[in-house]
């Protein structure tokens, strides 16, 4: 696989927008740390008030809890993932402004020149 073709369309786009890179990257940050902050003790207590309490837990909500719950966890790792791809475009960004290692020169100022 060839390395234009392993990179999508919008880590291309991230790359050539950097700045919209470090804001994204930024908000995606601060909104998993938000949803991830007490995920696990939540989902510790929901799982003991449906093992104690039963059928009584589950007409309670207990349930529809737990959903919520899993689902903020999919949501948070999602997060994560736009946090890593804003993190790779922005290390690829710095490492080509300061130039590739051993003088050569890097991806990015070839394609910034065409």
């Amino acid at each position: 696989m060839s390395h234009e073709m392993s990179h999508g369309r919008l880590y291309a786009f991230l790359l050539a927008h950097w700045w919209l890179a470090f804001l994204v990257f930024g908000i995606s940050f601060v909104s998993f740390g938000l949803l991830s902050l007490n995920l696990v003790h939540l989902f510790a207590a929901n799982f003991e008030f449906l093992s104690m309490y039963g059928v009584q837990a589950v007409r309670d909500g207990g349930l529809s809890q737990l959903l919520e719950i899993i689902a903020s966890g999919f949501v948070a790792a999602a997060f994560y993932l736009v946090f890593k791809l804003c993190e790779k475009v922005l290390v690829e960004r710095l490492a080509a402004l300061g130039g590739a290692p051993g003088g050569g020169r890097s991806h990015l100022s070839e394609e910034s020149e065409s």
